[in-house]
């Protein structure tokens, strides 16, 4: 069984991969570490989930790929954001940022 708010809300993952991305090149292990860490440990990102979502968003056009040395001297895939990236990120955001005022104006009605 799985911890309590430890899953990334479902339609969420793209907007974090993109957000994570908009700061560097990262590779997807890297992405991971960059989310649970930002989230303090509320979200864990599922492997096979991240893998499925970069290949969504580079075939989208949101992202590209590159093969570079880790800093341990590992190959692996980076990846960043391309301009269409940004700006459907920026779109993610604002829907983010609407839905999150709905759901709050919901709570703090008295029933």
């Amino acid at each position: 069984m799985t911890e309590p708010g430890t899953d990334v809300i479902q339609g969420t993952l793209d907007m974090l991969i993109l957000k994570t991305l908009s700061l560097e090149p990262m590779h997807g292990f890297g992405v991971a570490q960059r989310i649970e860490q930002v989230s303090r440990g509320v979200f864990k990102v599922n492997p096979g989930s991240l893998l499925t979502a970069f290949q969504r968003l580079e075939r989208d056009g949101f992202l590209e790929s590159e093969w570079r040395q880790t800093p341990n001297a590992r190959r692996a895939k980076y990846y960043s954001l391309t301009r269409k990236g940004r700006k459907q990120l920026e779109v993610e955001t604002a829907d983010w940022t609407r839905r999150v005022s709905a759901i709050s104006r919901l709570l703090r009605t008295e029933g």
